[in-house]
């Protein structure tokens, strides 16, 4: 089996210069985040894009899928599309997901691109299925990131297709689909698709967006360029002997494993849940309890390491709250969908995958307090009025092993060392 595991500095702190640890059928590279969401005091503004974001980057999902198959994805049903989305059928022109991340929450690593290659920092994201870069006619919007120019590379082949996606609260990516090679960890996929940005709106500048641009991780079935993501073409020219990648996200030290699980990184065996719909990496979530007892399950949950929060349909997230002792609705002081404990007594919370339990560690959970001085601490599972399923983010990742199975469907977790 060959395991290329591959870990990646935040875009601040010199990723190429960072000694690659080579063994025996595996590559290391170190990563970290800029600092981690958690806080003394939370910002509200910035919880609430974070929330927002996570909504239009699953309606670009859905409408992909809509686009791509045909049929309306399961998750559609009760889904609520937002304005610039406009619906299933309708594909967005303009829109928001700012992606943005001043606190640090995302996962960033390096790919080269094109012929000679060129290196690039990207966001990893298990949400979403396409890998886009800023493009040679985007001018000031793409200013503090590195550019892909196609016409330097022998390899770029034009697609003459164009893509657009829309994000939270104003912002979109758009520009030209090309095919070229992309490499990662020692890895080559030639004849890639990727974009090639004409226009990076504010919430992808550098100071909110650091990486170059965003590598998705996801099912082809919501590409918007209904092509194939980069895993699977590695998948694909037997670039690696396993269709399968993992991830450890942690404080400690974090990997993205290609080719395989990393047995160094988890303790125990690794518990599967199946993919119920070939899209997002969806599986059941069975159960979500709070110190040992069942608040609310099962439900329909998508693994995102994109998202930084644990996002669920309003009815659910405030059953579980009311499970909370001293919980309150935090609508007025923090913004809707969030709920606040006290910072005294953080619950034990956990969520179960096919039978098995896995605690998040009361220090993730708790996002911080709502100001300076104050006993009411925010939580990290917010509610939302659009969603009538969960998205599973860095909260809970944070504190497991995921493995993502291409080839058997399935996403799995365990326990870290």
């Amino acid at each position: 089996m060959l395991t290329i595991a591959v870990v990646f500095f935040a875009m601040q702190l010199a990723v190429l210069s960072t000694p690659v640890v080579q063994v025996p059928g595996r590559i290391d590279i170190p990563l970290t985040k800029r600092r981690a969401l958690q806080a003394d005091v939370v910002d509200p503004q910035n919880l609430q894009e974070k929330l927002t974001s996570v909504i239009f980057k699953i309606a670009n999902g859905l409408t992909a899928y809509k686009a791509n198959t045909g049929e309306d994805h399961p998750l559609a049903a009760g889904f609520v599309f937002p304005p610039a989305v406009g619906g299933i059928a309708q594909r967005a022109s303009k829109g928001t997901e700012p992606l943005q991340d001043d606190d640090g929450s995302l996962w960033e690593g390096a790919i080269s691109v094109g012929t000679p290659a060129k290196t690039y920092t990207v966001q990893m994201d298990t949400g979403s299925s396409d890998l886009f870069l800023p493009g040679p006619t985007c001018r000031s919007s793409c200013s503090g990131h590195k550019t892909y120019d196609p016409s330097s590379s022998s390899t770029a082949v034009d697609r003459r297709k164009s893509f657009s996606l829309a994000y939270g609260g104003g912002d979109t990516v758009q520009g030209a689909q090309y095919l070229d090679t992309v490499g990662i960890a020692g890895l080559t996929a030639s004849s890639q698709t990727l974009g090639a940005a004409s226009e990076y709106s504010e919430g992808f500048s550098a100071d909110y967006f650091p990486p170059d641009g965003l590598l998705g991780m996801a099912y082809q079935s919501i590409s918007d360029y209904n092509a194939p993501p980069l895993f699977q073409t590695l998948v694909a020219q037997k670039q690696v002997s396993q269709s399968v990648f993992a991830f450890k996200l942690s404080q400690s030290g974090s990997t993205l494993t290609l080719g395989g699980a990393d047995s160094s990184k988890y303790t125990g065996s690794i518990t599967y849940a199946p993919v119920t719909t070939k899209g997002y990496w969806q599986v059941t979530l069975d159960a979500v309890s709070v110190n040992g007892n069942s608040a609310v399950g099962p439900l329909q949950s998508v693994i995102d390491t994109g998202t930084t929060l644990i996002i669920g349909d309003a009815s659910h997230v405030k059953a579980f709250y009311s499970k909370i002792s001293g919980s309150k609705d935090a609508s007025s002081t923090v913004g809707p969908g969030y709920y606040t404990f006290p910072c005294s007594s953080t619950p034990q919370v956990s969520f179960t995958f096919a039978g098995q339990a896995f605690k998040i560690d009361p220090k993730l959970f708790n996002l911080g307090r709502v100001s300076l001085g104050s006993n009411q601490c925010v939580g990290g599972v917010v509610g939302s009025q659009s969603l009538p399923f969960w998205v599973v983010g860095d909260t809970f990742l944070q504190n497991v092993y995921s493995v993502y199975d291409l080839s058997q469907n399935r996403v799995g977790f365990a326990a870290l060392k």
